[in-house]
């Protein structure tokens, strides 16, 4: 469905869908979106168009990202940027947007597009702010609201998004809107741990690559709470990221200390959270293959 949506455009605009898709990814969004709705009784034309959507603007968000961030190397391969001029590359991001969007109409449910609208719009504002307002900024307040409108509400939406168009009543929604809100945040959490545990060929991008750009995460976090006088967190603070030599000091300062495992905790008590909203759930192969969605979440090494 997602290649179909490119199948009478520009012949670059779909060799470009073919590269985005070639790369792979885990596809968790959409998957996410299939197990919750056939696991509630949804119509299965609806859920399939619904994933697609959710999976276009993920897709779409990333390909702005990279190129906001200049990187060249995503899942381990060269990413549209690195190929194709920064207006063809916007012009792709936007495509991707728009036939999301069309996607979502397609499920002739207004609350949906509504929501749908409203989480594109929760996670450029998140974008914005990282531009602005992020870099050097050791605050776990900022940290909860950038993986919130970077992550989790894409998560939080694929989930409630699947129950809304099942037959079920606003209590379960609000559930199953929760357990994604949950799952989204751990897998955030995980994400930024892996950018310290993982080496370069697995990760498809540098180790330490958030805080080289002055981006804080739940890891340099915890090291900063407990090492609030290290120069190197000073000079994080202080704006002086575009260090290198410094930075990359402190990225080995907190792949050697607790934090890592601080972190792991956190996003784990996230996954128990979900596991809990899912237990008082009928047994179904869907709840299964959820409770081991979550599980995975944590285990991941990629």
């Amino acid at each position: 469905m997602i290649r179909a949506q490119a199948d009478d455009r520009h012949p670059d605009l779909r060799a470009a869908i073919g590269h985005l898709l070639a790369s792979g990814g885990k596809r968790v969004r959409p998957a996410v979106v299939l197990l919750v709705g056939q696991m509630l009784g949804g119509p299965q034309d609806k859920l399939v168009t619904l994933g697609a959507a959710v999976e276009m603007l993920h897709t779409a968000t990333l390909i702005h990202d990279d190129l906001i961030d200049s990187s060249l190397l995503r899942r381990g391969m060269p990413t549209l940027n690195a190929r194709w001029s920064p207006a063809a590359t916007v012009l792709t991001g936007d495509f991707m947007f728009a036939r999301a969007a069309k996607l979502a109409a397609e499920t002739d449910y207004l609350p949906l597009m509504k929501l749908f609208a409203e989480t594109l719009a929760i996670i450029v504002n998140g974008e914005l702010t990282q531009l602005f307002r992020s870099r050097g900024l050791v605050s776990r307040e900022n940290y909860c609201q950038r993986i919130y409108a970077k992550t989790a509400s894409l998560f939080e939406m694929s989930t409630r998004a699947a129950a809304m168009v099942s037959p079920v009543d606003d209590e379960l929604t609000e559930a199953m809107r929760q357990y994604g809100y949950e799952i989204g945040v751990a897998f955030q959490i995980v994400d930024d741990i892996l950018d310290f545990t993982s080496d370069q060929a697995e990760i498809g991008k540098p180790v330490g690559g958030d805080l080289l750009q002055g981006l804080v995460t739940l890891p340099t976090l915890y090291y900063a709470e407990a090492n609030p006088k290290d120069p190197d967190v000073l000079l994080l603070a202080e704006g002086g990221y575009g260090n290198h030599e410094r930075m990359e000091r402190l990225v080995n300062a907190i792949r050697a200390s607790p934090a890592i495992e601080q972190a792991s905790l956190e996003a784990r008590q996230h996954v128990q959270r979900s596991l809990d909203i899912l237990q008082p759930l009928p047994p179904s192969v869907e709840r299964e293959a959820l409770v081991d969605l979550a599980n995975y979440i944590t285990d991941r090494k990629q």
